[in-house]
């Protein structure tokens, strides 16, 4: 079937989709070439190539990784997340791409989430519900992406993603808040997220931070828009891509998304879950998205007892440990100590609301986080060759055996 991508209501290409698999089989004409996504290449004849393309409007899809998806695809009687993307146009609330039916005059006004409401029942489905009734797959969960339940809903005119988290702990949406308030205190842009409930499930609450004037394009994209050379960094990379496109600000706030991620020990900060934003109409680069996407941290399926604050912590994207990566941050002259005064009491007040999180588990993980913020100033210290004039830190490991010997 003929399908035009579009770009808001700017026609970017036709293309040939097959309808049985959702796979784009061929591009039939490039209308626009400066408004296709982000890091799709052409060929020599001018065309977008197939694979990248194909790999774009799969990536849209809900990830076969997804929590609870095999039963969800039952609920909706679909076989793949793919053939999900047509029944919603490929609409998402993340950006403002989607896909009109050649034979079919839709206006970008008449169907977009951000202006129009829409069904539930994918969401639904995606914490296990079955709708009452016919199904209507009309949905921005069609396009979303992560391995955690998650579904949009509406509150107040607010479009709001709702988060699940993991057994057998659900921190993650905890871990979001408490992300949150750090950031808050140190004035980072982010997303902010607060907390709710699906019975006794906790939940993150994100109010979208994409307006129908934005998109979000991510990381991985920025990424690809260039090859590699074999002598830099994946860091020198990235930057280099940004400086290229002309993207604001991507060092600054390269800083403080990695000096937070080393605070909350961030596991899971890949290429997709951080990114940039840009005018969907000018196309001009606002700069680095807010930081969001924090919940996979603070240890958030490891045991108390495995949890070592001072050991070595794996991380992403630049560096395979969070002591090394945190030696890519150029510039600590934002980050103001004094801000994070007791902010491990308010991550305790966030943990205490969870009937999954045990005393002693939040006394460890209360802990954890104080001594990541004593490890990050330390570490700034002695960047900058300063010797405090207050009683130095105590963050030996003496400490820290005393206080795994009283458990």
């Amino acid at each position: 079937m003929e399908y035009v991508l579009m770009h808001k209501n700017i026609s970017v290409a036709v293309l040939e989709i097959f309808e049985d698999t959702g796979t784009i089989l061929k591009t039939l004409e490039l209308i626009r070439p400066e408004h296709l996504p982000i890091g799709i290449r052409l060929t020599p004849q001018g065309k977008p190539e197939t694979k990248a393309i194909n790999d774009w409007w799969s990536g849209r899809a809900i990830p076969a990784s997804r929590s609870g998806l095999r039963d969800a695809l039952e609920i909706l009687q679909i076989s793949s997340p793919v053939l999900l993307l047509t029944k919603c146009f490929g609409l998402s609330l993340s950006d403002q791409y989607w896909m009109r039916p050649s034979n079919k005059p839709f206006e970008w006004s008449d169907v977009n989430f951000f202006e129009n409401e829409f069904s539930e029942d994918v969401g639904n489905a995606l914490f296990g519900r079955a709708a009452d009734g016919e199904l209507d797959l009309m949905s921005p969960d069609n396009t979303s992406d992560g391995w955690l339940k998650k579904k949009w809903v509406v509150a107040d005119g607010k479009r709001l993603l709702l988060k699940g988290g993991s057994g057998p702990y659900y921190q993650e949406p905890l871990n979001e808040v408490i992300a949150s308030a750090i950031m808050r205190r140190l004035g980072i842009p982010h997303a902010p997220y607060t907390l709710t409930w699906d019975s006794d499930q906790p939940l993150s609450a994100c109010e979208d931070f994409i307006t129908p004037q934005t998109d979000l394009v991510s990381a991985w994209h920025i990424r690809e828009t260039g090859k590699k050379p074999g002598h830099i960094s994946e860091y020198q990379h990235f930057i280099q891509r940004c400086d290229a496109l002309g993207i604001p600000g991507a060092r600054d706030g390269l800083d403080r998304m990695l000096a937070v991620d080393y605070l909350i020990v961030n596991a899971d900060r890949h290429y997709n879950n951080f990114g940039t934003v840009r005018n969907a109409e000018t196309l001009e680069w606002l700069g680095l998205a807010p930081v969001f996407d924090c919940g996979t941290s603070l240890w958030y399926d490891a045991v108390a007892g495995a949890v070592r604050p001072r050991a070595e912590q794996k991380s992403k994207p630049f560096r395979g440990k969070h002591g090394e990566q945190i030696e890519l941050v150029t510039n600590f002259d934002w980050l103001d100590f004094t801000a994070l005064r007791g902010v491990d009491e308010e991550y305790s007040d966030i943990l205490r609301r969870s009937p999954y999180i045990e005393d002693n588990r939040r006394d460890v993980l209360c802990y954890a986080l104080r001594e990541r913020v004593k490890m990050l100033e330390q570490f700034t210290l002695s960047r900058n060759a300063i010797v405090p004039e207050s009683e130095p830190v105590n963050d030996s490991d003496e400490d820290e055996d005393n206080w795994e010997s009283e458990l």
